[in-house]
């Protein structure tokens, strides 16, 4: 029997017909990248994931027009707040949850906008910030462990207040052109549909596309920021120029490094797990 792909049907066709596109129609290509950046994809929950929901409270929390999805393991003690990457669910942050528990934490996460069992069909920077800014209204965040995306946005909301002391972020995006690229390497797309995508972001958003990326955010957070950057030697989607570059400018920072993990099979690795507990426990005892 013939295995089943899990990649998306859309993964599959678009970069096949991208390149066309942008010979016959570049304004029509440029739309359609957009539409790509900000709409994330849906994957298939795994049965494991899954069964991480049943012992956890769920709620919903509505920030604006939003109803988000969250979920809590744990009752009391500090909360460490778990937020997962674009086109990602809470609950692939399940294998930390009960050696979190063990040290005496609280977890918290929630899918974000436009994912997971959360509202919405696209989403971006600034709605992320919204509703980790909203959950620190509910709860006292003791630390933010992050994948990918989910690290800029927490690194966003640092910079932009956000009272946490101790932040991991795991595989996390952190110099803008590379984020933009790996996108159109993704669909086949060529550097003129990447130019016309950032001249949309100033005109849209009043700020250069750099603005909104961790190069930027890392120079407006607190120099005492507890910060672990974990990284895969072997991640196809964020390779080690992006917390190589971020350490030239914040390099109290902490790297671990690992091998053959990949950019998810990271969130499930034993000595991962057990770094970033030890990296919070450590930084907990200091507060």
């Amino acid at each position: 029997m013939k295995k089943k792909s899990k990649t998306p049907f859309a993964l599959r066709v678009i970069p096949a017909i991208f390149p066309w596109l942008e010979k016959l129609a570049q304004p029509l290509a440029n739309r359609l990248f957009r539409f790509l950046f900000f709409t994330p994809i849906g994957y298939p929950t795994p049965e494991k994931e899954t069964k991480s929901e049943t012992f956890a409270k769920t709620f919903i929390l509505s920030v604006g027009t939003m109803r988000i999805q969250c979920y809590q393991w744990g009752k009391g003690g500090k909360t460490i707040l778990a937020v997962h990457g674009w086109a990602g669910r809470a609950t692939q942050f399940r294998r930390f949850v009960k050696p979190l528990l063990a040290g005496g934490y609280q977890v918290v996460a929630f899918d974000g906008p436009a994912h997971g069992k959360s509202s919405g069909r696209s989403t971006n920077l600034n709605e992320f910030l919204d509703v980790i800014q909203a959950l620190k209204k509910q709860f006292d965040i003791e630390a933010i462990v992050a994948h990918s995306f989910g690290g800029v946005a927490s690194l966003y909301a640092i910079a932009e207040g956000l009272p946490v002391k101790t932040l991991i972020t795991i595989a996390s995006p952190t110099i803008a052109d590379e984020i933009v690229n790996t996108y159109l390497r993704a669909i086949g797309g060529s550097a003129k549909t990447g130019n016309a995508f950032k001249d949309y972001i100033l005109k849209r958003y009043g700020k250069p596309f750099e603005e909104y990326s961790s190069l930027q955010f890392i120079k407006r957070v607190p120099v005492n920021l507890n910060l672990l950057l974990v990284y895969d030697e072997d991640d196809q989607e964020v390779s080690m120029k992006h917390p190589e570059a971020l350490l030239k400018l914040f390099p109290q920072a902490r790297l671990f490094k690992t091998a053959g993990l990949g950019h998810t099979r990271i969130l499930r690795d034993d000595s991962v797990i057990r770094e970033v507990v030890t990296f919070i426990r450590l930084h907990s005892s200091e507060s």
